[in-house]
C-alpha cells in the first residue's frame, strides 16, 4: 500500500511539474501571437500615444518575464486574471468569462461519453472475441474510415444528412443559460454524434487490441487447456486484467473530449470553451486565451493521472512488471 501511495504521489508531482512547463509554453506562444490587442480595440487610426497609454493600463508594456511571473503567481492562487474585453465600466475576471462556457463544454463531453464509451467497449470486446469474422472486418473497416476523416468533415456530413436533407436536427447548437434541458439535448446531439464517431473509432480499436493481446496470454491458454468454458475465461481471466488498459483508453478519450472540441464547437457555433478560445484569439484577449489553454492542458494531464491511479488500484502488478 505504501508503494502504491508513493507512486501516486510521484506521478502527481510530475503532473504539477508538467503543468508548470506547459504554462511557460502557453504564455510564450500567446505572447508571440501576431497583432496587438490595444490596436485591435482602439483601431488603426489611434495615435501611438493613445496605444502606449492603453498598453500601460493593461500592463502590456512590461517585460514578458515579469508578466509571466505575475500571471503564474495569480494562477497558483486560483486567479486567472481579468479579461481585456471587459464590459463598459467594469472588468470581468477570466473565471467569470470561462465558467458558463466550461459548463457547456462539460455537458457536451458528458453526452458524448454516455453515447460513445459503452458502445465502443461493447464493439471492441465483440470484435476481439470474433476476430477475423465478418463482424470484425466490418467494424475495422468502418472505424478506419471514421479515423481517416477530420472532425470538421464528419461534422459537415452529419449536418448535411440530419439538418439539411432529413431536417431532424438543428444545424447550429446555439444554446444559452435559459435553454430548457430537452431543447439543449436536441441542439447538442449533432456535435455529440460528431465527437462520438471519432472517439468510438479510437476507443474500439484500442480495446480490441488489448483484449486480443490478453487472449493470447499463457494463463488464458492454460485455462482453455484445462477445459474452462469460454464465458468463464473471459469473465474471470480476461476482463479483470483488461481493466488497466481499458481505463487508460477511456481516460485518454475523455481527455480528448475536453481538449479536442475546438473544431467541433467552431463548426456548430457551440458556446463552449473551444469556441471562446477561437473568439479570444481573434480579439487578442490574451488572459482568456491563456486561461482556456491552461484549463485544456490541466484537464488532459489530470485525466491521464486519474487513469494511472485507477489502473494501479485495479491491477497492482503494474508496479512490478517483471
Amino acid at each position: 500500500m505504501k508503494l502504491i501511495f508513493g507512486v501516486i504521489f510521484q506521478r502527481l508531482a510530475l503532473s504539477l511539474v508538467t503543468i508548470f512547463l506547459v504554462s511557460i509554453v502557453i504564455f510564450s506562444s500567446v505572447t508571440l501571437l501576431p497583432g496587438d490587442f490595444a490596436k485591435s480595440i482602439l483601431g488603426q487610426s489611434a495615435t501611438p500615444e493613445t496605444v502606449a497609454a492603453f498598453q500601460r493600463e493593461l500592463g502590456l508594456d512590461r517585460p514578458p518575464v515579469e508578466r509571466y511571473l505575475e500571471w503564474i503567481g495569480r494562477v497558483a492562487q486560483g486567479d486567472l486574471g481579468d479579461s481585456f474585453a471587459s464590459g463598459a465600466g467594469y472588468q470581468r475576471s477570466v473565471a467569470e468569462v470561462i465558467g458558463p462556457r466550461l459548463g457547456n463544454t462539460l455537458f457536451l463531453a458528458a453526452i458524448t461519453a454516455v453515447i460513445a464509451v459503452p458502445l465502443a467497449l461493447a464493439l471492441g470486446v465483440a470484435a476481439a472475441l470474433y476476430r477475423n469474422s465478418w463482424f470484425d472486418r466490418t467494424v475495422n473497416a468502418t472505424s478506419l474510415s471514421t479515423i481517416s476523416f477530420p472532425e470538421f468533415f464528419v461534422a459537415y456530413i452529419l449536418m448535411l444528412i440530419f439538418a439539411v436533407n432529413l431536417r431532424l436536427l438543428p444545424s447550429l447548437a446555439n444554446v444559452g443559460p435559459e435553454t430548457p434541458l430537452d431543447e439543449r439535448l436536441v441542439k447538442t446531439l449533432l456535435p455529440a454524434m460528431t465527437l462520438a464517431l471519432v472517439i468510438i473509432a479510437h476507443m474500439l480499436r484500442m480495446t480490441r487490441a488489448s483484449i486480443i493481446a490478453l487472449l493470447a496470454s499463457p494463463y488464458v491458454e492454460m485455462a482453455r487447456l484445462k477445459g474452462v468454458s469460454r464465458r468463464r475465461v473471459i469473465l474471470k481471466h480476461v476482463l479483470p486484467n483488461a481493466w488497466a488498459p481499458i481505463v487508460n483508453i477511456i481516460a485518454f478519450n475523455l481527455a480528448y473530449l475536453i481538449v479536442g472540441v475546438v473544431v467541433v464547437e467552431a463548426v456548430f457555433v457551440y458556446p463552449g470553451v473551444g469556441q471562446l478560445m477561437v473568439d479570444s484569439v481573434q480579439t487578442r484577449d490574451i488572459p482568456v486565451v491563456q486561461g482556456c489553454a491552461l484549463i485544456f492542458a490541466a484537464t488532459y494531464i489530470f485525466l491521464n493521472l486519474a487513469a494511472d491511479v485507477i489502473a494501479i488500484a485495479t491491477n497492482p502488478r503494474i508496479l512490478h512488471p517483471r
